[in-house]
């Protein structure tokens, strides 16, 4: 039987993560994930491949989504940072693509009424389902979701 290959993508900023202001976003950083997914799944995580990118630039991520088309990979775990909130190209990429998506963030966006735009996702729209608040564990969420996704899938 063939893994599940789950890319976690992550946009500008995160590339820091478990640095850059811990006190929302966490200690951890990416390098935990793998430990993390495999407590959470046990034996399951040997059936999941994955792969990590991260970039600052829009069209890099646009190219990686593309590239996850061509590679017919399985799922995305993405947190698109700011993007989130503004990009009309991420949405339209996501809606085109077809890979199921899970949209995460490591702080819950809809507490932050300091900043209401936050709040608003455009490519929520294009995602199976939307995971946040819960620091470096959204994205073990994530890819447990896309995992029961692609096993209801192929069963």
């Amino acid at each position: 039987m063939t893994n599940c290959r789950i890319l976690v993508l992550n946009g500008p900023n995160l590339g820091h993560l478990g640095k850059r202001q811990p006190e929302i976003y966490g200690a951890l950083g990416m390098d935990a994930l793998g430990s993390m997914v495999e407590e959470t799944l046990g034996e399951a995580a040997s059936r999941i491949e994955l792969s990590y990118f991260q970039a600052n630039g829009e069209g890099q991520l646009i190219d990686r989504l593309e590239q996850a088309w061509r590679d017919k990979l399985d799922g995305i775990a993405f947190n698109a940072g700011a993007y989130t909130h503004t990009s009309l190209a991420l949405a339209d990429c996501l809606a085109w693509i077809g890979i199921p998506c899970v949209e995460v963030h490591l702080s819950n966006i809809l507490a932050r009424s300091d900043q209401p735009l936050r709040r608003q996702s455009l490519i929520g729209l294009n995602c199976i389902g939307v995971i946040a608040g819960f620091g470096m564990m959204s994205y073990t969420l994530a890819v447990s979701a896309l995992w029961q996704h692609w096993l209801k899938k192929n069963s």
